[in-house]
């Protein structure tokens, strides 16, 4: 089996395995994803929707975030953690799409990535999730991980994973992809004492049984 063939294999195997694989998030806009996607850093999707359930009622536009205290959007986001500079940013990032975008979300990575706080991980997953438009991959830490471990990747810089993956991942699997392993990363190939005595991908994974026990 060439490298080609095992990734063919790898996705396969991955969508019998997680068909209900799809994005933990919950916004019903654009907007609402990107700053639900913002709040995620370093914090679980089940924290920021609890968080986001109260925030998206009281501020539905950039201009709420703009006009609001600087220290109650503080407290609106704080169980998110890091919620001093999240809400430093997140002010910030509406500022630039009520200047220069019409308070609308861009519909490309060009323009997203100007915004600031936007990387490349939440532009493509905005564009992905919320238009249906599919740049690139997004890399997140679990996707970090078990992409590394499957041997899709020997970087540790996140736009270097994606490029990687994007070289070996057919196109039109791009934005399952991320759904894919970020599922597959929570569920069963966890950061400690991954399950590799039931992954699916275990005859096709170079670090399985390796660090199971560590």
């Amino acid at each position: 089996m060439d490298e080609e063939e095992r990734v063919q294999e790898i996705i396969k195997l991955l969508e019998a395995e997680h068909p209900d694989a799809r994005i933990a998030l919950n916004f019903s806009n654009p907007f609402e994803l990107l700053v639900a996607v913002m709040l995620s850093a370093q914090t679980t999707d089940e924290r920021v929707n609890q968080v986001t359930k109260t925030l998206f009622k009281k501020s539905k536009r950039p201009e709420d975030y703009v006009q609001v205290d600087l220290e109650e959007l503080e407290r609106d986001i704080k169980p998110t953690g890091y919620y001093r500079n999240k809400a430093r940013i997140l002010k910030k990032c509406c500022e630039v799409l009520i200047e220069k975008y019409n308070s609308e979300v861009p519909k490309s990575l060009e323009d997203l990535l100007k915004l600031p706080g936007v990387g490349r991980k939440t532009a493509n997953m905005v564009l992905s999730n919320a238009y249906g438009i599919v740049e690139g991959i997004a890399v997140d830490t679990h996707v970090r991980r078990v992409s590394r471990r499957l041997g899709l990747t020997e970087n540790t810089d996140p736009e270097k994973i994606e490029m990687d993956l994007m070289a070996k991942i057919p196109r039109e699997k791009w934005a399952r992809i991320t759904d894919l392993l970020i599922f597959h990363g929570r569920r069963v190939c966890s950061a400690r004492k991954p399950k590799c005595s039931t992954c699916v991908l275990n005859k096709l994974c170079p670090s399985a049984f390796k660090i199971e026990h560590k």
